[in-house]
């Protein structure tokens, strides 16, 4: 889990490897909770998409919140189920289309 602690413009990067088995149990079922809440979005994510473009949406406790900045959607979603730890953000672009994201480069010669 990646959580913002202050504002800072380059912020340090610390990495460490977690052995202690009670933080390594509460991380799989978070990751537990996240897929429960990725799995009701996929199976309904053809209503959710159609109903809600332009808006951003937050799945937590396997229910659906929207609004129109994602720290209200948090935040509602928060509100309503604040144990639960997996919860989904999204943004619902305002049109559907296909999207390309591709890096240009160059290739040398042969």
């Amino acid at each position: 889990m990646i959580r913002a602690i202050e504002q800072v413009e380059n912020p340090p990067l610390t990495m460490s490897v977690v052995t202690d088995a009670a933080e390594l149990e509460s991380l799989r079922a978070q990751m537990v909770r996240l897929a429960l809440n990725s799995a009701w979005l996929q199976a309904r994510a053809a209503e959710v998409y159609s109903r809600h473009r332009g808006k951003y949406i937050a799945i937590a406790g396997q229910e659906l919140f929207v609004a129109d900045t994602v720290q209200a959607a948090m935040a509602l979603a928060q509100a309503a189920h604040p144990t639960d730890d997996g919860v989904l953000t999204q943004y619902i672009p305002r049109r559907s289309g296909a999207r390309i994201y591709a890096h240009r480069r160059f290739l040398a010669g042969l």
